[in-house]
This record gives C-alpha cells, structure tokens and sequence, in this order.
C-alpha cells in the first residue's frame, strides 16, 4: 500500500516509517520538523519507497494513498506547552485535513490520541469506557483538549461521513529517538544520569506511569489498522505500573551513575496515577506488550549514550 504518515520524522512516526518499510509499503512521511528531526528518518531518505516533504498539517494537503496515520503532534510538556494555540490548531486542523483527505480517497485513517484524555483520572486502570477528568482551561489543556477534540472530530467524521477510522490512546511510551530534552520523565533520568547530574523528580516520587517500549507500539498501530472488529478508541500501553522512585533507581542502576535524586515541586495538573486497561487491545488485537522495562531501559540509554 501507498501510506502517509503525518509527525513522520518524529520519534513515534520514524519508528512507523521503518516498520511499514520493512513490511513492503511505500511511505509519505509530512513533518515540520517542530519537534521532529531529519536525523530519524537520515536512513530512510534514499530508499525509493519512501518520499519525505516538509509541511505543516495545519496546511491542507493532497496525496493519493490508501492509509492515513496521524501523529502530528507535539507530545511532551515543554514542547506543547511552548506554543499552545499551535498546539491545539495542529490537533483539531491536522484531523480535519486528515479526515477530508480520507474521505475523498475513501483511505482508513488513524488517530494517535492519547492518554492524557482521561486527564488526572478518578478511575484505575483507565479503560476506553472512562470519559476522564480533564482541565479544560489549564496549562495541559492545550494538548489534553486538543486531542480529545481530534477523537471528536473522527467520530464525527466516522458516524456523519462513514469515514474509516481507527483511534489509539497511547500511554507513555519510550526507546531510541526520544528528543533529549523533550521533558519527559524517561528521557529526562536517562540523560540526567548520563550526564551525573542530580535526578529531578517532581513531588514525592509516588505517582506512577506505565512504560510501553516503542516496537510494542507500533506493533499496537499495525494491529489495530489491519484489523476490521472495531475502530477504537484502543488503549495501548503497558499495564505494568512503576513509581517515579522506582524508575529513577532502575535508570542509576543500568547506568551505573553516582547522580543523586532531588525532589522538586509538583507541577500543574500532572496526573497521579496512569495505567492502561488493555483488554480491549488483547480481545481485538491478539496485542500485549512483549519488552520488559529493563529491557527497554538498556536499548534506550545505549541510544542516548551516542547524544549526550
């Protein structure tokens, strides 16, 4: 198939291009290189199945092709944060220039949401059921609003259009390519103790994430657009839960650091508790993640030994 990914160039959507290389397609990666980078995709560029084109989503644009992926979006804290109006028109125009183009190619479409549509939840584990507890009007909102908006706008599309669609909530998720100062908590330890410098974690520590190493994701993405049982929403993630405390003792651990951690205040609306009910995923997907965390720790500090 001819596939377009929107966001191709960044850490999420070079590891798409990749597997969809590899299973026989050709490839439109479109990125504005915000949070993306050349660097990701470097290897692909004279590979004649994929076509790389620099361009914002929130411009309409026109490929013949028989899938969408949507992933343009940026999706740490720091980087949606810094211009959140960007943010949000890239989440609800970068749908709707999606769903157009769908609609008139009559291709099958895929939303990258999001965990952070369930904001601070008052339920755990989450499941797809669970219509969360969102701030519409704080700082996060940008990003929680704009792609609880974008889920809006494909169901909208998908009821009144008949549109194709398929929607993921992803949960944290982490490997090679993270942006090194994408303010994420993984990425963050990881090059704080590479570089020995104090381990910042924000509050008591005791708040937890679920961490889902990136090739069980986009084997997730995969799955979820092959198949026909359901268009989602499909929560993909891994259910094991771990402290901040216990993340940052694994990272000094593997990295053999000698940083020390330092407690700071907690920011803003950040959610205590994030784990995934996957059983949607297992029933409709045959999907659970296969990478333990440890594992996945090693492969990404070794990537970020060769940044830092």
């Amino acid at each position: 198939m001819r596939i377009l990914i929107t966001g191709g160039a960044g850490f999420l959507g070079s590891h798409l291009c990749d597997r969809l290389l590899a299973d026989g397609h050709e490839v439109i990666c479109i990125d504005n290189l915000f949070t993306g980078s050349k660097a990701n995709i470097a290897h692909l560029l004279n590979n004649t199945h994929f076509e790389f084109v620099r361009h914002d989503v929130i411009d309409p644009f026109k490929y013949e092709v028989d899938q969408i992926y949507n992933l343009a979006c940026p999706a740490s804290p720091p980087h949606y944060q810094y211009n959140p109006i960007k943010t949000t028109k890239t989440s609800v125009m970068g749908a709707i220039n999606c769903l157009g183009l769908a609609k008139r190619l009559k291709a099958r479409v895929f939303q990258a949401s999001t965990s952070e549509v369930y904001g601070d939840p008052a339920v755990h584990p989450q499941p797809e059921s669970y219509w969360g507890n969102v701030n519409p009007i704080g700082k996060r909102s940008c990003y929680d609003e704009g792609k609880r908006c974008a889920e809006t706008l494909f169901f909208d599309y998908y009821r009144e259009n008949k549109v194709d669609i398929r929607v993921v909530r992803i949960f944290n998720t982490y490997g090679p390519r993270m942006h090194p100062n994408d303010g994420r908590v993984v990425s963050n330890f990881i090059v704080q103790a590479l570089k020995g410098e104090s381990i910042t974690i924000f509050g008591d520590g005791q708040q937890t994430r679920s961490f889902c190493y990136v090739d069980d994701l986009i084997e997730g993405f995969v799955r979820l657009m092959a198949q026909t049982e359901t268009v989602g929403p499909v929560n993909i993630g891994n259910p094991g839960e771990f402290t901040m405390l216990e993340l940052a003792e694994n990272v000094l651990r593997l990295t053999k650091s000698k940083s020390k951690i330092v407690h700071k205040p907690l920011p803003s609306d950040d959610p205590r508790q994030r784990k995934p009910d996957i059983t949607l995923a297992q029933k409709y997907l045959k999907w659970e993640p296969k990478v333990p965390l440890n594992e996945g720790l090693k492969k990404t500090i070794a990537y970020f030994k060769t940044k830092v």
